[in-house]
C-alpha cells in the first residue's frame, strides 16, 4: 500500500540529501511531501509547502526573518511555524508518516513539529 511520506528538512543546505530520499521512496511507489523549513539560501530541490508559508503559520515574515542573519531566531520562527503546521497537515490527510534530517538547527525545528503530531503518526 502506498503511503505518503513527509519530508521535513531545510532545503537550502539539505536539499541534495532530500532528494536523494525523495528519489529513493518514489521508487518504491511511496508519494512524498517536501516540506521547507531552510531560511538563507534558495531550496535545493522544490517543496510542496514552502518556507513561507512556515515562517507564516508562526505569525513571521520571512524576508525579515532572513535579513536579520540570526540563526538562533530562524530555527526559533521555523520549529514554532512546523509545529502548528505539521499537525494541520497530518489532520488533513495529506501525509501518512514523516522523516526528517538535518544538523543542529534542522533536528531542533523536525523534533519540535514532531512532537506536536499525534503519538499514532509515525516518525
Amino acid at each position: 500500500m502506498a503511503m505518503t511520506i513527509a519530508l521535513l528538512g531545510a532545503l537550502d543546505t539539505k536539499g541534495a540529501d532530500y532528494g536523494f530520499v525523495k528519489r529513493c521512496l518514489e521508487q518504491r511507489g511511496h508519494r512524498t511531501l517536501v516540506i521547507d523549513v531552510g531560511v538563507l539560501g534558495p531550496p535545493g530541490i522544490p517543496p510542496d509547502v514552502s518556507r513561507e508559508e512556515v515562517a507564516r503559520a508562526a505569525g513571521a515574515d520571512l524576508a525579515a526573518l532572513r535579513s536579520k542573519q540570526d540563526r538562533g531566531e530562524a530555527v526559533a520562527v521555523m520549529s514554532r511555524g512546523a509545529a502548528i503546521l505539521l499537525p494541520q497537515l497530518y489532520a488533513a490527510h495529506r501525509f501518512d508518516g514523516v522523516l526528517a534530517m538535518g544538523g543542529s538547527g534542522g533536528t531542533s525545528v523536525a523534533c519540535a513539529a514532531m512532537r506536536a503530531l499525534p503519538l499514532a503518526c509515525p516518525r
